[in-house]
């Protein structure tokens, strides 16, 4: 593995994960609850459910923080080679997961391990050896 440090952005990097640990913060103290996304978009969409006005805030935050970037920094260079398709299916089976798993990388991840939950030191360690698999395995296929 090599770094890119043409690319690399450190600053930015830690900004931003400062930035999802105060917002994880400001939620369980001033809500109670746990930022996990696909909890609170989840529970948006469940009829039971009221939306209640913080998780509406919390998905305006996190639609509202890229454009806010792009108002003070260029836009960053991407490129996807995988098709529409390809996208809307791996999307699907992300929700899938996370539906599954009882939670996201983000529930389980940033906000479950902090307060050392076993249930999410499970998670995590499934996504993260997932992912590793994965990755590997498409490594090997492509060559």
């Amino acid at each position: 593995m090599t770094i890119n440090f043409a690319q690399f952005t450190p600053v930015a990097s830690f900004s931003g994960g400062l930035l999802i640990g105060l917002a994880a913060i400001v939620l369980i103290l001033f809500c109670g609850r746990i930022a996990g996304i696909s909890g609170i978009l989840g529970g948006m969409l469940q009829r039971e459910t009221r939306a209640e006005g913080w998780r509406i805030a919390f998905l305006l935050g996190l639609i509202g923080a890229p454009v806010l970037y792009l108002s003070f920094f260029p836009r960053p260079d991407i490129s996807l080679s995988a098709s529409t398709p390809l996208i809307l299916i791996a999307g699907l089976l992300v929700g899938v997961g996370t539906r599954l798993g009882s939670g996201c990388t983000s529930g389980h991840g940033v906000c479950g391990l902090s307060r050392f939950s076993p249930r999410s030191l499970a998670a995590t360690l499934t996504f993260m050896a997932v992912g590793f698999a994965t990755a590997t395995l498409l490594g090997w296929l492509r060559g």
